[in-house]
């Protein structure tokens, strides 16, 4: 069976590149009827939160990414935490100090400081350079004895080659001569990352280790430690990076925030997980998909080599597009918190027809408040744009005073009698329809782009309308002449 596994270390938010290789992981293990396993890598004592640790189950539970095992669910391959698994690490790494694989190393941190100037001024590459590896029994049991400060090093082949298949990237070789012994397990008997991983892949069963290519380098050190044990290697596939649209490692300024952030900023998580879906992998010319395509399409040879570039404005779209698929329910379940507290209004039923006036409009969520303050608001000003061009010609006037008149006759007060009034008197008057709406739209709202004219007549209802039309009309007839359009 296919066993996947994500392993975050709790040292932060979960943030774009990280919920990717979550999601690579749940795709691929859901893809294989296989098992998505959670693994918290919290050995960092000094850089591990709980609140960080708290932000990730919330990114992933918002994003729809449930764990077969793993914190909170269990399973047979426990714990999952690795600060729960100390024990664990001590004892093979016992192991591989008996089998003569690791041995003690006594270096002080000066020392080593030292051993790196030395390397640096040689214009080496700063390596450990195997002073402990010669120390003899006799003095390793003194050391030992006196409680010297020590850590564990792993006894790295010298020469030779490590070689790795990646599933993305295909064959990699790394030269043995350029890595060093290095330490998996340190003075304070916590292992390093490299050591806990491969312990936990393989008690865990992980068939498949899919990553970002951050941990490249990482690779050899933990291929030569399944070689050291005699264990099966599971098979690794390394995500590219992701960019900004200027090809620049992803920051805050290309969007690199928690994922639970763009949930305060108005994204729906089936947005985001498509949209990450998409950052290196691809179906053909296809963009949109659900969940259950995601699943059904998702392989690891749709996972490109290069770079994935993250867009912004590909994002908004996809957004929008989202936005306008949702059940009306769901998005003024979504819309009515921001409205609420921005407005003080609790008329659900009022709230909830405004938002459907702007179902086509919206990008974001919170795009609902600013866009639709003309509706909650009587005291908004003209955009001066539209006075030039819809309040000053010399109909204007009587566009206004007969929709008044007519508007406030018709019932039941349905968008259908609306339109019926609008375009008779466009009729009448021998000009196009856009020369009723355009003057009533400003009158309305103030300004000059609105959702479709009978939609917003009809939620303002015909008491509101026709006092806006009136005090449009008082405009026309004193402050409109004083304004001096540039």
């Amino acid at each position: 069976m296919v066993r996947v596994r994500f392993a975050p270390s709790p040292t932060g938010a979960l943030h774009i590149g990280g919920a990717r290789t979550a999601l690579f992981n749940w795709l691929f293990a859901r893809s294989q009827k296989g098992k998505f396993i959670l693994r918290i890598e919290d050995t960092d004592r000094e850089r591990s939160t709980l609140e960080a640790n708290k932000t990730i189950f919330h990114g992933l539970e918002w994003l729809g990414l449930d764990w077969d095992e793993g914190p909170n669910v269990g399973g047979p391959f426990g714990p999952y935490y690795q600060t729960e698994r100390l024990e664990i690490y001590q004892k093979y790494a016992r192991q591989l100090i008996n089998e003569g694989q690791a041995y003690y190393c006594f270096c002080t941190a000066q020392e080593l400081v030292e051993k790196r100037k030395a390397s640096e001024a040689r214009k080496e590459a700063p390596r450990y350079d195997g002073t402990c590896r010669k120390l003899s029994e006799a003095e390793i049991k003194n050391r030992l004895e006196s409680n010297a400060l020590k850590v564990v090093r792993f006894r790295l082949p010298a020469l030779g080659e490590t070689v790795v298949e990646d599933l993305i990237r295909g064959k990699i070789t790394f030269k043995n001569e350029l890595l060093d012994d290095f330490v998996i397990l340190k003075s304070d008997r916590f292992p390093t990352y490299n050591f806990a991983c491969v312990i936990d892949d393989h008690l865990m069963e992980i068939t498949h280790v899919i990553r970002g290519d951050d941990h490249l380098s990482n690779t050899p050190r933990q291929v030569l430690l399944f070689a050291a044990f005699g264990w099966k290697l599971p098979k690794f596939a390394h995500l590219a990076m992701i960019f900004g649209q200027d090809k620049a490692r992803m920051s805050k300024r290309h969007g690199a925030i928690s994922v639970i952030e763009y949930n305060r900023l108005g994204y729906l998580p089936e947005t985001l997980l498509n949209y990450i879906a998409k950052l290196g992998w691809g179906y053909g010319d296809q963009e949109i998909f659900s969940r259950q395509e995601l699943i059904e399409k998702f392989t690891l040879e749709g996972v490109g080599k290069n770079p994935a570039i993250f867009d912004t404005e590909k994002l908004n779209w996809l957004n929008g597009n989202y936005l306008r698929k949702i059940l009306p329910e769901r998005l003024v379940n979504l819309c009515e918190p921001g409205l609420i507290e921005a407005y003080q209004i609790h008329d659900l039923q009022y709230i909830a027809k405004v938002v459907a006036a702007f179902r086509d409009r919206l990008v974001l969520l919170p795009d609902i408040v600013p866009l639709s303050t003309y509706f909650f608001k009587d005291d908004f000003e003209y955009d001066p744009r539209g006075v030039e061009k819809y309040f000053k010609p010399d109909n204007s006037r009587k566009i206004l005073e007969t929709l008044k008149e007519r508007l406030g006759k018709v019932d039941p007060f349905t968008k259908d009698n609306i339109e019926a009034v609008f375009k008779q008197l466009a009729a009448e008057m021998n000009v196009k329809l856009g020369g009723v709406i355009h003057p009533c739209r400003l009158a309305l709202t103030g300004r000059i782009e609105t959702p479709p004219m009978y939609d917003v007549v009809e939620v303002l209802g015909k008491e509101k309308t026709i006092e806006r039309l009136k005090r449009a009309i008082s405009f026309l007839e004193t402050d409109c002449a004083k304004i001096n359009i540039t």
